[in-house]
């Protein structure tokens, strides 16, 4: 029997990571369990480590560690070293090869909606590892102009170094009135009891031509994402369709098995 793992902060026992490879696992016939566990931000590399000791076939990577496990990997595949940050481990042997699947589930979920960002503008909210994915997916999918906004002038203009785009502060952003067709939440905060300074933010920014919001974001009772695309009448998409996409790709790097995109969709929709 192979085992799997998610390792994050304490917000990994939220995850619904859990609930769907366990499903979809149990659903294909193979024998396999997976596991959340919570690690502390100074025992990362020992985390790693701990992989290989224990035989674990492959882990997850979410909040706060997709750029801080890099230094303890083997290596990395390519579009993984181009983004700067992974969220899924394959091990071989004692070899430990770091992926990237949120660019692409992201771009999965995109499709699957029916939108289409070529030739159009982006504003993205966030600087760690999942903002830097997005950037580069919206990139790759020819969207014309990206805005980065984040609280760290330093983070913001590493991604926009790296990538392309154009950085924008939150103070500006309370200033000026921005185009964007889509706007991509990759900051762990929707709610206002998680950033009653963002809710005020978001309440001041002015959008123009805009025509859908996403937040990476799940399971939040009061989300003042969907609040904000519900006042600018435009569509709205969670994470969910994003983790069930780049869920599907996870797999495959680790089984070599492709499972159709509904089985993840499905797993995520039972109860449990």
């Amino acid at each position: 029997m192979q085992v799997y793992c998610i390792l994050g902060d304490e917000r990994v026992m939220r995850s619904k990571s859990p609930t769907i490879f366990s499903t979809v696992l149990k659903r294909i016939g193979l024998k396999g369990s997976y596991v959340p566990f919570k690690v502390d931000p100074d025992q990362i590399g020992s985390a790693l480590q701990s992989i290989r000791v224990l035989n674990i076939a492959g882990a997850s990577i979410t909040i706060p560690f997709k750029e801080k496990v890099i230094p303890h990997l083997d290596v990395l595949s390519e579009g993984a070293n181009i983004i700067g940050a992974i969220n899924t481990i394959v091990r071989n042997g004692d070899i430990l090869k770091g992926y990237n699947t949120n660019a692409i589930g992201f771009m999965d979920a995109l499709s699957e909606s029916g939108f289409d960002v070529e030739g159009k503008s982006a504003l993205v909210f966030g600087t760690g590892g999942a903002a830097k994915a997005i950037v580069f997916i919206l990139n790759w999918l020819r969207t014309t102009s990206i805005f980065v906004a984040g609280r760290n002038n330093d983070k913001t203009s590493e991604i926009v170094h790296r990538f392309g785009g154009e950085t924008v502060s939150f103070d500006e952003l309370a200033d000026r009135t921005l185009s964007a067709n889509i706007v991509v939440n990759t900051t762990s905060v929707s709610s206002p009891d998680e950033s009653p300074e963002m809710k005020l933010l978001l309440d001041k920014i002015s959008i123009k031509d805009c025509e859908m919001v996403v937040d990476l974001n799940y399971g939040r009772i009061e989300n003042f994402w969907q609040d904000m695309a519900r006042r600018i009448g435009v569509r709205f998409m969670d994470g969910l369709p994003s983790l069930a996409y780049q869920s599907r790709r996870t797999l495959a790097l680790w089984t070599g098995i492709q499972v159709p995109p509904e089985e993840f969709i499905k797993a995520l929709n039972e109860k449990h």
